[in-house]
């Protein structure tokens, strides 16, 4: 295991190290929180890819095909077909209003007046998708060190908010990039293979389990209907999906970068349930399905490639973690304690933006870390993170960019009504009922469409700057950001 180990510490140097690369890169708030908006095609891909595939998309989706066989995809199958979707239909669009957050974009639409309710639906998904990404830390360093799980939240959190404080988006997305990197060999080269050959190839796999483990549709009509609703569209809406479209260096790169990221998580998709399907037939009677990715790495892999793929595996929390960690931060800070701070008293002194969004960073990061040590549920925490985004924001910013006469009394509405079915739903159905998304989906459907036709249209002056944000003109950064692409 000493080459393992070596391989891991390594991995983890290098992502210190580039945070504090990217520190000295961060000197505006544009650069600190969307890296200059000015990604080029192949670092947006990657660093797109990255954030979407988390621990629950690798560990979670090899554990689906583990429970389930190849239909086990569909869970991560639907966000790849969630981020196709963003990135053909609404990237393009979202990149030119240059704005930081997803409830500035309602403010722009709606006339500002739905941003701090709107900012703490968003914060509260944000910190739970955080959480989840730094509880699985705890299954990883298991595997590694047989370390206990508290101190194993705490080294990999700290490592990922150090980075993140440091260096804000840049070292993001410079780790990400280093992150779909080794995914990509680790998982997609090394494991697939490896899983299915040590499984006797796929004749061998189905000689060996039910018919039902290669039915595309085995795992239930219901159940992809359901991840529909919270993972495709909630890949429409999410601040931590938004914020990476934000780092763009253009309309086409946004739309076509996004593009190939979603079809990569296809790949990835399936890859998944291949590997879980190779790791039932190699260990039949394991426990749980989660504990089905660490089993297969660490009793079939050789020593060197085993430390590689754990290292992918870490690579895919870190990424969801850190993406998640910033977006929470940013929230607080713009889109809550901003505003709160205005409302409380007029502040006229100027503020050091970059050491503020830090701050920020760093306290939510503690937030985290102590949330996840208390919570143990990774899929019921996941849960609760997509109940509360698609349920009480999905309609106000779909409503907002394609239904002209939707107003800001109606938002208020869909996210108050909506957010608030799905918390009450979730406490009489359980968390991972279906109801809760179903009913609170409908609800806020409902309200936004009444409520908006009911009050007065949105002021045609707030419309038409809305359509000048969106057309890319009349955006405040948009003389003052570098011309300049890196690739």
């Amino acid at each position: 295991m000493a080459v393992d180990y070596a391989v891991i510490v390594v991995y983890l140097a290098g992502m210190l190290a580039m945070g504090w690369w990217g520190m000295r890169r961060a000197r505006s708030k544009s650069e600190f929180l969307v890296a200059g908006r000015r990604l080029g095609p192949a670092m947006y891909s990657g660093t797109m890819a990255a954030i979407v595939l988390g621990g629950a998309s690798t560990i979670g989706g090899v554990g689906l095909g583990y429970q389930y066989g190849l239909s086990g995809a569909w869970m991560v199958f639907t966000i790849g077909l969630g981020l196709l979707a963003l990135s053909v239909f609404f990237s393009a669009r979202i990149a030119r209003l240059k704005v930081y957050t997803v409830s500035e974009m309602l403010d722009l639409r709606y006339g500002g007046r739905a941003g701090v309710i709107s900012g703490i639906v968003m914060w509260a998904y944000t910190l739970m998708l955080a959480v989840t990404s730094t509880i699985a830390y705890a299954t990883i360093f298991d595997v590694l060190f047989d370390m206990n799980r508290t101190v194993a939240i705490i080294l990999g959190g700290s490592i990922v908010v150090a980075y993140s404080t440091l260096g804000g988006m840049w070292s993001i997305t410079l780790t990400d990039m280093v992150q779909f990197v080794v995914k990509t060999i680790g998982v997609l080269l090394l494991l697939l293979p490896i899983a299915v050959v040590k499984a006797g190839g796929f004749s061998e796999m189905k000689a060996k389990l039910p018919t039902e483990y290669f039915d595309p549709l085995g795992i239930g009509g219901e159940t992809i209907f359901t991840y529909v609703l919270i993972y495709t569209f909630g890949m429409l809406i999410g601040q931590d999906i938004w914020q990476r479209v934000f780092t763009a260096g253009s309309d086409k790169t946004a739309k076509w970068g996004g593009t190939v990221a979603g079809t990569y998580c296809l790949v990835y998709a399936v890859a998944g349930a291949v590997i879980g399907t190779a790791a039932k037939v190699l260990y039949p009677n394991l426990g749980s399905p989660d504990d089905a990715f660490a089993t297969i790495v660490k009793d079939e892999l050789p020593v060197g490639v085993r430390g590689l793929v754990l290292a992918a595996a870490l690579a895919a929390v870190m990424s969801t973690s850190s993406g998640a960690l910033i977006a929470c931060a940013t929230v607080a800070n713009n889109d809550i304690w901003s505003k709160l701070r205005g409302a409380i008293r007029r502040d006229e002194t100027e503020h050091d933006e970059v050491r503020d969004n830090r701050v920020f960073i760093l306290v939510m990061g503690v937030g985290v870390i102590v949330t996840a040590i208390a919570l143990n549920n990774v899929v019921e925490a996941l849960t609760v993170a997509y109940n509360l985004l698609v349920g009480g924001l999905l309609v106000p910013i779909l409503g907002g960019l394609l239904w002209k006469r939707g107003t800001a009394q109606g938002a208020l509405a869909a996210v108050i009504v909506g957010g608030l079915a799905v918390v009450g739903l979730m406490a009489g159905y359980g968390i991972l009922a279906n109801e809760p998304i179903y009913y609170g989906l409908l609800s806020s459907l409902v309200v936004y469409v009444v409520v908006s036709l009911a009050t007065p249209a949105t002021d045609a002056a707030v419309l038409a700057a809305w359509r000048e944000r969106l057309a890319g003109r009349d955006a405040p950064e948009l003389a003052s950001e570098p011309v300049a692409a890196p690739q």
